[in-house]
């Protein structure tokens, strides 16, 4: 029988290019699906803040941070929590991962041409022992270009394969099978669905116009999570964060709806982990929305008071941007579904970045003079744009006026003035002291000690209810989905393995849809900056270990 191409890879995101990439430059010839339009090529990297997961880079020693790949390996180990017998290939994959991202992974991105940012983040600080959760120095690598930045010399690549005959990329087809001939899977079929001019993130429609049918030696399956399925989302919530939320903002568009994961379980892969997820506490409602629901995350620095629904501070050690999973989890406890940051001007003009390509226009664009004019004073110009237009943001001059505004936007009246006050000037008085036992003061004033937050991160420590540090500004906090950290199982040459643990011939799979590698590679929980990195990694081995098993 006649094929249509050596490889079929479903899903054009970030971990499909990456694997069409090593397809065409192994020669190998590859249709590439997806049921959006041309228009959303790159998936949801392209609207990702670009994070990289780097160990022992050139740019962490310029910041003076040591850093070595097993204390990386210790950390992840301690965030993992790996403890099923399904994590066996995830750990592999972690390993193999950590080991990539401390070697040669960041000079294969430069040859490609990509650049990061000279100053490295601090996310998932976790506040534990030394073997918990949490990085255990700065390795969040922001790409020059942000998430637009990392897709680009993929897309390149990919582009190129079309230009020489390599590629065929075939968008509005929605794959809604994956059948077998002669004992391997080599057909895939689907809906052909009508032609959309649906701008990038917004809903497309889904008429179908027709039917498809193609055949090739390898499939690898590249279509995402479930992030943007809140059905599915609450489906699999795990009993260990409570109850699903009632309200979810969307940190993904609807077409992450992980349909494509049903098809393959269908044709007999095995999905594992499907409880284990990544969802922001931090999330606010986008007043200027993409996508339904579109909500943006608050990439905070460590100073500002986190508040439960009712006014009480969260407890050691969820503090802003220390464990995010942790914070979910005590959330889901407290019988509310959103908490309070409450803060002051100073400290959002320095400690707020929100994430994603179109809320850092600066990074984005690569253009250093707006980068260097993040260092006037005043909000970014994003943040300024939340704090006049957003529904979560109330800026008012005095407590007693912030107060009945936060009681008047969610009309639950749950914040008394009078303790807030005592919370927050027993607070400030710590900050008088350069003695405290406040661990939260402890930890900004550490953070201050690495000189990548002392320059742009953490604002000095002061007391919010000092006048010249107003105004005072309060945001409600929502709950955000995001990633699926469980997938399709797969070994070290990213093939999709089936319930007896055999592989399911002709079936590979990378990105999310295999949790980022193995059907898990983070188990509980995420380091940041590995989602963009495990596309590109199992992206990478999916698309090596394809083009190596073809005719």
């Amino acid at each position: 029988m006649a094929y249509d191409a050596d490889v079929i890879v479903i899903g054009a995101g970030l971990a499909g290019l990456t694997a069409t990439a090593e397809l065409v430059d192994a020669g190998r010839k590859v249709i590439l699906l997806d049921q959006e339009p041309e228009q959303s090529l790159g998936g949801q990297a392209h609207w990702s803040f670009g994070g990289l997961f780097l160990v022992g880079s050139p740019e962490q020693r310029r910041m003076r941070i040591r850093d070595s790949r097993e204390l990386a390996w210790q950390d992840w180990l301690g965030t993992a929590g790996f403890d099923r017998d399904e994590d066996h290939w995830p750990r592999r994959w972690a390993e193999a991962y950590v080991g990539f991202a401390a070697g040669e992974k960041r000079s294969w991105l430069r040859q490609q041409g990509l650049r990061l940012f000279p100053v490295v983040g601090w996310a998932e600080r976790g506040g534990y022992d030394a073997t918990g959760h949490g990085n255990s120095v700065p390795r969040f690598h922001i790409t020059w270009g942000t998430g637009p930045g990392v897709v680009e010399p993929f897309e390149r690549r990919v582009r190129e394969g079309a230009a020489r005959g390599l590629v065929d990329l075939r968008f509005r087809h929605r794959v809604t099978g994956l059948t077998r001939s002669a004992g391997s899977v080599d057909t895939v079929s689907g809906d052909v669905l009508a032609p959309s001019d649906a701008e990038r993130g917004t809903a497309s429609s889904r008429e179908s116009v027709g039917t498809f049918e193609l055949r090739a030696q390898a499939v690898i399956v590249t279509s995402g999570g479930i992030g943007g399925n809140h059905d599915l989302v609450r489906a699999n919530w795990p009993e260990r964060l409570g109850t699903p939320p009632k309200k979810l903002l969307s940190g993904v568009p609807a077409h992450v709806d992980g349909e494509l994961l049903g098809v393959a379980e269908a044709a007999g892969a095995r999905m594992i982990n499907r409880d284990r997820m990544w969802h922001y506490t931090e999330g606010i409602e986008n007043w200027n929305p993409i996508w339904s629901r579109h909500g943006i995350r608050i990439l905070p620095g460590p100073s500002s008071l986190w508040l439960d629904a009712t006014g009480k501070r969260l407890p050691v050690p969820l503090f802003p941007g220390f464990d995010t999973l942790g914070t979910l989890e005590h959330i889901m406890r407290t019988g509310h579904e959103y908490t309070w940051f409450v803060l002051s001007q100073k400290i959002i003009e320095k400690e707020f970045t929100l994430s994603g390509s179109e809320q850092n226009p600066d990074l984005t664009g690569k253009s250093v003079r707006q980068v260097l004019g993040r260092a006037r004073a005043g909000a970014p110009g994003p943040v300024q744009a939340f704090m006049d237009h957003g529904a979560d943001f109330i800026v008012e001059r005095e407590l007693p006026a912030l107060v009945r505004r936060m009681n008047d936007l969610t009309g639950d009246k749950l914040i008394d003035e009078t303790e807030l006050r005592r919370e927050i000037a027993a607070r400030d008085r710590e900050i008088d002291n350069k003695y405290t036992k406040d661990l939260q003061i402890m930890a900004l004033r550490g953070a201050r000690g690495y000189l990548g937050d002392k320059l742009v991160r953490v604002a000095t420590p002061h007391r919010l209810l000092d006048p010249k540090s107003g105004p005072l500004i309060a945001v409600r906090l929502n709950i955000l989905t995001r990633k699926s950290l469980g997938g399709l199982e797969t070994d070290l040459s990213s093939r999709v393995l089936a319930a007896d643990g055999e592989t399911l011939p002709g079936v590979y799979a990378a990105g999310e849809a295999a949790g980022f590698g193995g059907g898990g590679v983070h188990g509980y929980r995420s380091l940041e900056g590995t989602f963009l990195g495990g596309c590109l990694f199992s992206g990478r081995v999916a698309g090596r270990a394809a083009a190596q098993a073809v005719d």
